[in-house]
């Protein structure tokens, strides 16, 4: 370096939205708004993309009417963060959405493979903040299911939030999402 400061640029929801009604990023082009930075997603490969309409397919199973299971597709979860989780289930149908992105979701599940640390450290205190009460991982590197809950204030989080309770299930095992009472999901059924 030369000895030069960056600055960085934050940008609100507003601002992001107005960049895209514009035509300056294209339409499906992987970037993300979260906490204010705008931020390219990793790539998909086989495994993620499988695994992300696994989740989809078990998810509206579980959930049925009354729930929207939408895959990649963006929650406006405040004033500087819209990210575009790999699965969200929000309440009501897609019509619900047609004035206006969800502002909150029930259970936010993304799918790591690259992207297991951002999704730990960076997502998961982001949707901590958010009070998304169930936030699932599938971990497609140790082949596992990370379940997080109990958001709370954590003053060193990047987000200044981090799930208190964190879980770890096996592909043997199931898990109860929090919103969809009685009904369990096996693990093996989120793994490619």
């Amino acid at each position: 370096m030369t000895g030069r400061e960056f600055r960085e640029r934050r940008w609100t929801r507003v601002e992001y939205d107005r960049l895209i009604d514009t035509g300056v990023f294209e339409p499906g082009e992987p970037i993300e708004l979260l906490g204010g930075l705008l931020v390219v997603a990793e790539p998909q490969g086989d495994a993620h993309f499988t695994a992300i309409r696994l989740a989809e397919d078990a998810l509206r199973a579980t959930f049925g009417p009354g729930w929207e299971v939408r895959a990649q597709g963006p929650i406006a979860l405040d004033a500087e963060s819209e990210p575009e989780p790999d699965v969200a289930v929000v309440p009501g149908t897609a019509r619900d959405y047609r004035a206006g992105h969800p502002t909150h979701a029930v259970l936010v599940v993304e799918v790591a493979e690259s992207s297991l640390r951002r999704d730990r450290e960076d997502k998961g205190s982001l949707y901590a903040r958010a009070g998304i009460a169930d936030y699932w991982i599938v971990n497609l590197v140790d082949r596992v299911l990370e379940v997080f809950r109990e958001p709370g204030p954590e003053p060193a989080a990047p987000f200044g939030w981090r799930y208190q309770s964190v879980t770890t299930v096996g592909p043997e095992g199931s898990v109860a999402p929090l919103a969809a009472h009685g009904s369990r999901i096996p693990v093996a059924d989120l793994l490619p």
